[in-house]
């Protein structure tokens, strides 16, 4: 079932999401409506804050990256391969040089800012059996995975910009949470946004 994407102003994208255990209500369906949700939308990655639910679980599936031939035979063969569940992660670890890449969210639709992050990663964590990893990533997967944990502890892409660059789309921003926006996946918007930008 594909659910609502929440947009920014939402609370719910600004809290530190909770832990869960392995007999979580409908964990299998909740999982299978995430995938569902963020294919819907055209997504490389979802996190369960946005649809609405403040529970530590995203998703990553790199694929359609594999589309983009400035990559090499052996990168997009990673890319086009690479779709994991991540459940009460933890990045042990971010290392390696930092670098920018241009960055956007399905829950800040029409904006895209360059972020810089760094290149590798070592994560912990439970796949959708309960059973714990602990792997290490690098290059765009790593991206996309911190991206994603960003969202389970309550940080956006746009907080990671400048402050310049924030001033610049302050007035996208609040078109966005007010729901003057068009995208073509289901959005819910916030009730009343009284939150400044």
């Amino acid at each position: 079932m594909i659910l609502p994407i929440v947009a920014y102003g939402d609370p719910v994208l600004k809290k530190r999401a909770a832990e869960i255990t392995a007999d979580y209500t409908d964990l299998q369906s909740l999982i299978t409506n995430m995938y569902e949700t963020m294919y819907g939308a055209y997504g490389v990655g979802l996190a369960a804050p946005q649809i609405g639910l403040s529970v530590r679980i995203f998703l990553v599936d790199t694929a359609p990256f594999a589309e983009d031939e400035s990559y090499s035979e052996a990168e997009r063969k990673v890319l086009k391969s690479f779709k994991k569940t991540f459940i009460n992660p933890e990045i042990l670890e971010e290392s390696g040089e930092e670098w920018a890449f241009n960055e956007g969210c399905l829950s800040i639709p029409n904006v895209r800012e360059d972020v810089l992050r760094k290149s590798e990663i070592k994560i912990r964590y439970q796949d959708e059996n309960f059973e714990t990893h602990t792997q290490e990533f690098n290059g765009l997967i790593a991206r996309v995975i911190q991206h994603e944990y960003d969202h389970i502890e309550g940080v956006l892409f746009t907080d990671k910009v400048s402050s310049l660059k924030k001033r610049l789309l302050k007035s996208k921003l609040s078109s966005i949470s007010k729901g003057k926006i068009n995208v073509d996946y289901r959005m819910r918007f916030p009730k009343v946004s009284k939150k400044r930008f």
